[in-house]
């Protein structure tokens, strides 16, 4: 539910009115914007009398929200809310790139490629400690001591770090990551939501293979309902029948979860596609449909890479895509 109060409003009116809702069990959320105060209203609404409320003088309006998903919902925050970490902004008009290896392999290649996506334009760094496998017998990751090497590249480059968090057990290793990811078959993982949502940390939501962009921001609500409201979400493609891609991107979802929610918006062309080759016009579609950043893999030797090779652009590459990201920028926004 949310309350539409006029900008004439008495800052006590408004005090007694919060002071009444959480007496009955409501959670209030107050927003201001150009036109007065917007108060959102989570818990149990089905208690407040609506009639009670619009017959205040300083209410213009009482509405309820059907979805079920509320602090992520544009209805609550009609501004695009900017989320800042270390020098990057992600939201609300701004743009970040974030780069680097699927995983992280030794102390020269994370710091080597750290370097040169710095220099290409990223402000974050990406590197996977802790990586799902579909096979047992896959890489699975150099564990903590991946994190003490992205925190090596961070010391050197002064960029901020991402990476990928598995369960509950690893939350004291990621004390010192900036961003924990949480991947695309933990997004329905509700513990680890909720446990992620009791941290001051942002979290990079990546959307489910096989999800809905309803079923998204409903585990972005696990997160925000806990308390943690600095959740970035991240299209990285979807499961269908096609085959000659790794997934299938969903530019519309950049679009549709902007009009139904204000956290920001990424895109991973890298793990829609699987192919290093489809990453730059992928990339360049995103930003053109207005996503607000991107989390490409680069890696200095793709051919030998320990985890997804044929999906990662070399630095280079990378380099030119950040110059025609900045072109389409300067066009279209």
């Amino acid at each position: 539910m949310i309350i539409y109060v006029d900008e004439q409003a008495e800052p006590k009116q408004l005090e007694t009115l919060k002071e009444w809702l959480n007496g009955i069990g409501v959670e209030v959320h107050s927003l201001k914007g150009e036109n007065g105060t917007i108060l959102g209203l989570l818990g149990e609404t089905q208690n407040v009398d609506v009639e009670m409320i619009q017959s205040l003088d300083f209410v213009r309006k009482v509405v309820k929200v059907k979805e079920p998903y509320k602090s992520s919902n544009r209805q609550f925050h009609p501004n695009d809310t900017i989320i800042e970490i270390g020098e990057a902004k992600l939201g609300g008009g701004h743009f970040a790139a974030i780069a680097g290896p699927c995983s992280v392999e030794s102390t020269e290649q994370i710091c080597g490629i750290a370097k040169a996506v710095k220099e290409a334009g990223a402000t974050m760094l990406r590197g996977g400690a802790f990586k799902p496998r579909t096979s047992p017998y896959s890489f699975q990751g150099l564990r903590s001591k991946g994190i003490e090497l992205l925190l090596q590249a961070k010391q050197i480059t002064g960029m901020s770090i991402v990476s990928e968090i598995m369960d509950i057990a690893s939350i004291d290793v990621f004390e010192h990551v900036d961003v924990i990811q949480i991947g695309a078959r933990n997004m329905q993982n509700f513990e680890l939501l909720k446990e992620l949502g009791r941290t001051d940390k942002v979290i990079l939501l990546k959307r489910g293979l096989a999800n809905t962009l309803k079923e998204f921001l409903m585990s972005a609500e696990y997160i925000m309902a806990s308390g943690n409201e600095k959740v970035i979400l991240c299209e990285r493609g979807i499961r269908t029948f096609e085959t000659a891609t790794r997934n299938t991107l969903d530019i519309s979802a950049i679009p549709m979860l902007k009009k139904m929610s204000h956290l920001p918006v990424i895109v991973d062309p890298s793990h829609a596609a699987g192919r290093a080759e489809l990453v730059r016009p992928l990339a360049l579609a995103a930003v053109a449909a207005g996503a607000d950043g991107i989390m490409v893999e680069v890696h200095n030797d793709p051919e030998r890479a320990l985890c997804d090779g044929p999906q990662s652009i070399k630095p280079d590459d990378f380099k030119s895509l950040m110059g025609e990201i900045e072109k389409i920028r300067s066009v279209l926004f």
